[in-house]
């Protein structure tokens, strides 16, 4: 009921905030023009609250926690901010990397006091997700409860208050003395307060305006009347790759595919390609590091900029990063083996109680990797909106 009580009062806290100081000058934060000179003009924001959304993208989980120009500027120095670590060397930005589309290359990420156990998810449109909940295992009921977690977690950044640890207080403690952070909290909040449900809020923010919609893709949607219809702007191997995304499969009694599609966006539903909410696992169920048995992983990110656009990685996929390449990720859902014991197997992987055996040839593989990567875009990996504000 905590959660949700803060969930629920998002949208009046920053309506009653964010009309303070409108029109207050930069030399009244002096510590945010020493610190980030010319990277953050409080007298001319960059725009995150008003960007352009195409028409054909109807989800929006932003109402919650509505992104405004100041609220996001205040979470981008906090993403970048290696003071949010106990040691000072790491920030949110360390393991999810603007230039691999918000995730990193590592199979696992260095914390203050060892790796993450999962890989770095991407952080490409999440707000425009069915899907509101966090990470792999949806643990975290929203993205404002998910972004502090790091921050408490031992390994990760290393405010767990266990292990030896100091606590979020202490790091709230730290922030305090920050002149930067002052001023910018009385900025964004009317007040010199730091509360960790104000992290939560502004880096919320900063996330959820991180979108990507200069793709291929978007151009031939755009000029399409739907998804079905071919895409003036795509190859025929585009097109054919584009109609197997979409196409269901058909199956015989035993799971063999005897017809249709690939039946991709079951899960990964055009035109955001962000998860099912009612996905379970896809039969990846290992532990990084350990043999381990794991099924509770049934999030995935957006397809969205999965490669950049000549096709390089923006590094492993999957929560154990044990997919590397386009090819591999189709490949694994061509043949699913039920492995024993995992009870959390997706239904759709398993037609009529076999897992699903789609025999695809090399035509059908080489056109689905042609359309993903017609899901990535440019801007994203290099817009000043959501570029590290710390000098070098």
């Amino acid at each position: 009921m905590k959660n949700l009580r803060l969930l629920l009062f998002v949208p009046i806290l920053f309506i009653s905030c964010s009309k303070s100081n409108d029109y207050a000058s930069i030399e009244d934060y002096p510590n945010v023009k020493a610190t980030f000179g010319s990277t953050i003009d409080l007298n001319s924001l960059l725009n995150y609250q008003n960007q352009t959304i195409p028409s054909y993208i109807t989800k929006d989980n932003s109402l919650v926690n509505p992104i405004t120009n100041k609220g996001a500027t205040l979470g981008r120095v906090l993403f970048y901010d290696k003071k949010l670590s106990s040691n000072n060397t790491i920030s949110c930005a360390s393991c999810h990397q603007q230039a691999n589309a918000f995730s990193d290359i590592a199979v696992a990420s260095i914390g203050v006091n060892g790796t993450t156990g999962r890989h770095a998810m991407r952080l490409i449109n999440t707000r425009f997700s069915n899907e509101s909940k966090f990470f792999w295992d949806e643990r975290a009921a929203s993205l404002e409860i998910q972004t502090t977690q790091p921050i408490r977690n031992h390994a990760e950044m290393g405010y767990s208050g266990t292990n030896g640890d100091l606590t979020f207080a202490d790091l709230i403690t730290k922030l305090n003395a920050v002149g930067y952070y002052k001023e910018l909290f009385k900025y964004v909040y009317g007040t010199e307060e730091i509360t960790e449900s104000k992290i939560q809020l502004a880096l919320g923010q900063f996330i959820r305006s991180i979108q990507s919609f200069d793709s291929k893709y978007d151009t031939g949607r755009a000029l399409a009347t739907n998804d079905n219809q071919a895409f003036s702007n795509f190859t025929t191997q585009e097109n054919n790759g584009k109609n197997l995304f979409i196409t269901p499969p058909t199956f015989d009694a035993t799971g063999n595919r005897t017809g249709g599609g690939l039946g991709c966006a079951g899960c990964h539903a055009a035109p955001e390609f962000d998860i099912d909410p009612n996905t379970k696992n896809n039969g990846i169920i290992g532990t990084i590091g350990s043999n381990t048995l794991d099924i509770t992983n049934t999030r995935a990110p957006s397809l969205r900029d999965l490669v950049k656009v000549d096709g390089a990685t923006n590094g492993p996929m999957m929560h154990t990063g044990v997919i590397t390449s386009l090819q591999a990720a189709i490949g694994h859902y061509g043949t699913i083996n039920i492995a024993p014991g995992n009870s959390n197997l997706d239904p759709r992987l398993m037609p009529n109680g076999f897992g699903q055996q789609l025999h695809l040839t090399s035509t059908e593989v080489n056109s689905v990797i042609a359309f993903l990567r017609t899901l990535s875009g440019t801007a994203v990996y290099t817009d000043a909106r959501w570029s590290n504000p710390f000098p070098n």
